[in-house]
């Protein structure tokens, strides 16, 4: 059952993704609608997804490479949907859907078959740490892509070029906004999957800390983060630094999340990542 709500959220938000593009091509505002029905619709039957998976394996579905990814596009549908609420900024989805799309494109590719918990993750910290690391890094995707947005909008303001594309993009306030408020959302909460993976991991291996790869670029990771976020309350960074600093802290995102469990031998690569 698990595997036909995948199927469907697949094809919603492959359908979301087409809209928003056509928006934001063509300024075309029903296929904006569109594109926000088709991600709503699709955000509530991931979460069916993730539920059934959940009930048919007995425990949280984040311990292979296709739950993982699935479960990262959740968490950018989950938190685009509040911030477009929040912001009505809807060219944004023009650029998180895609993004949500290719994990799941991603994820529909490998094995989707339930395998047994390996001992060490056969422990309540699992939901509880990767739940808060995944919905850290959920907003954090959307401070990637409004980074990039604002990146093209200052392009287009700075050679004062007033085109159809840049008055469907945000303001630049706007769009500063939201990355800030995407970090001050993230930064608590990739503090807390760090800390909540250091207590695991004396529970798991009998010690908070042992610099495996994973740990050593989740700090790095964070320490990119705690960085921009000193910069702007205490130095006022805004605009261009910000944004450039956001796109290069989901680059770190990324490759935590993926290159580690991908390239890198350590305690984090017993999971079914290759499957």
């Amino acid at each position: 059952m698990n595997v036909f709500f995948f199927t469907i959220t697949l094809a919603l938000y492959l359908g979301g993704t087409i809209a928003y593009l056509i928006y934001l091509l063509f300024s075309q505002e029903r296929a904006a609608w569109n594109g926000r029905l088709l991600l709503g619709l699709g955000f509530i039957v991931h979460c069916l997804n993730l539920v059934t998976r959940y009930i048919e394996a007995g425990h949280t579905p984040v311990v292979n490479l296709h739950e993982s990814l699935s479960f990262f596009a959740w968490a950018i549908v989950g938190f685009f949907l509040v911030l477009r609420h929040r912001y009505r900024v809807d060219v944004l989805g023009a650029f998180v859907s895609p993004l949500a799309s290719l994990l799941i494109i991603w994820a529909a590719i490998l094995p989707k078959e339930i395998f047994p918990l390996p001992p060490p993750l056969r422990s309540y910290w699992l939901p509880i740490h990767v739940t808060f690391a995944f919905l850290g890094d959920g907003i954090f995707a959307l401070a990637c892509c409004a980074g990039v947005i604002y990146l093209i909008q200052e392009r287009f303001v700075k050679s004062k070029r007033v085109g159809v594309l840049s008055q469907r993009l945000p303001s630049l306030e706007v769009l500063d906004e939201i990355n800030y408020r995407s970090l001050t959302i993230g930064f608590p909460l990739l503090t807390v999957g760090i800390i909540t993976g250091a207590v695991w991991a004396n529970y798991a291996w009998g010690s908070y800390w042992s610099w495996d790869p994973k740990e050593t670029w989740s700090l790095i990771t964070w320490l990119l983060y705690a960085a921009l976020l000193h910069q702007r309350l205490m130095v006022g960074w805004r605009g261009k630094k910000a944004a450039i600093m956001s796109i290069v802290g989901f680059g770190a995102v990324l490759f935590t999340f993926l290159g580690v469990n991908l390239l890198l031998e350590g305690l984090h690569t017993y999971a079914q990542w290759s499957r």
